[in-house]
C-alpha cells in the first residue's frame, strides 16, 4: 500500500466513530493555517469557498461545529462567513454562539480587560516599528506580529524583550507563528475553550484540527477528556507547514498536508 493510500485509510478509520454518530459528535478547528492559508497580513487571509460549503453541511448533521481561533470571535465569524457555527475567539477569551449578536467575554477577565492594552501603550512605539513589529489590538489580548518584516530575526529579538517586560508586570506571554500575544490572565486558552464547548453539548466524540502551538492546548484537552472517559473518541488532526511546532506530530493522531489536507478531512466527515 502506498503512503497516500495508507494515510487515507488511517483517516477513514479515525473518523468512522464520528461519522457513525454525528448527533453525538463535536467538530472544532482553528481558522488561520487550518481553514485559511496563512497570509502576510491577517486581514488578507481568506477561507476557501469549498471549506465554507463543507462546514455548512457539517453544521446540519453534527451536534457541534465550531471554530476556536486566535482572532476575535466577530472577526472569525466574518471571515468564515457562517452564522451556524460556534466561534470561540481570542483563544477562548470570548464566544459567539449561533444567533448571538454580541460577543460574550469570559467572566474571569472583565476586571483585567485593559491590562495588556495599557502595557503596550506604555512601550516605545517607534522602537517597535523600527524593529519590524506590527501591533494588533485584539481587545483583551494585544498581539505583536513580525511576518514579512525586513529582518524577522531582529523583530523576534525585540518581541522577546517585550515578553520579558510583560511577564514582569503579570501578563501572560504566548508565542505563535511569528506572533507574540500578551494576555491578561492565565488558564484561558484553546484547550479550556474546547473543553467548555464540548461539555456544553455533551458529545461523546470530538475532533480538533490545528496547525500552531496554541492549538496544542486543544489537542491536550481532548486527550485529557478521553483519558477521563468524558469522550469515547478524540481525534487530533495536525495541519503540517514549514512553521509547524515540533510537538505537532507527536501530539496529533494524524497529520495532513496544509489547508488542502484539512479540506480532505472535512470532506471525509461529510461523506
Amino acid at each position: 500500500m502506498d503512503p497516500a493510500t495508507a494515510g487515507a485509510a488511517e483517516l477513514s478509520r479515525l473518523l468512522e466513530p464520528l461519522r457513525a454518530e454525528p448527533a453525538a459528535t463535536g467538530i472544532l478547528c482553528d481558522v488561520d493555517g487550518t481553514l485559511a492559508p496563512i497570509a502576510d497580513k491577517p486581514g488578507a487571509a481568506t477561507v476557501p469557498e469549498r471549506a465554507r460549503e463543507l462546514l455548512r453541511e457539517l453544521a446540519r448533521r453534527y451536534a457541534l461545529v465550531g471554530c476556536v481561533s486566535g482572532r476575535r470571535a466577530e472577526e472569525a465569524r466574518r471571515m468564515v462567513g457562517l452564522d451556524e457555527l460556534v466561534y470561540a475567539g481570542n483563544h477562548g477569551f470570548e464566544r459567539l454562539d449561533p444567533g448571538d449578536s454580541e460577543v460574550r467575554p469570559d467572566a474571569a477577565v472583565q476586571a483585567r480587560a485593559d491590562r495588556a492594552r495599557a502595557f503596550v501603550e506604555g512601550l516605545d512605539q517607534g522602537r517597535l516599528a523600527g524593529a519590524g513589529l506590527r501591533l494588533e489590538d485584539k481587545g483583551v489580548i494585544q498581539a505583536l506580529h513580525w511576518r514579512g518584516s525586513a529582518d524577522e530575526s531582529v523583530a523576534r529579538r525585540q518581541a522577546q524583550e517585550v515578553a520579558k517586560l510583560a511577564q514582569q508586570v503579570g501578563l501572560v506571554a504566548r508565542w505563535g507563528r511569528k506572533v507574540l500575544e500578551l494576555r491578561p490572565v492565565a488558564g484561558i486558552d484553546k484547550g479550556s475553550a474546547s473543553l467548555a464547548l464540548l461539555r456544553d453539548r455533551g458529545v461523546d466524540h470530538a475532533l480538533f484540527g490545528g496547525d500552531d502551538v496554541t492549538d496544542l492546548d486543544a489537542f491536550r484537552a481532548l486527550r485529557r477528556m478521553q483519558d477521563s472517559d468524558r469522550l469515547r473518541t478524540a481525534v487530533r488532526v495536525g495541519v503540517a507547514s514549514e512553521e509547524a511546532p515540533p510537538d505537532l506530530v507527536t501530539e496529533s493522531d494524524i497529520v495532513v498536508d496544509g489547508t488542502e489536507g484539512f479540506l480532505v478531512v472535512l470532506e471525509e466527515l461529510a461523506r
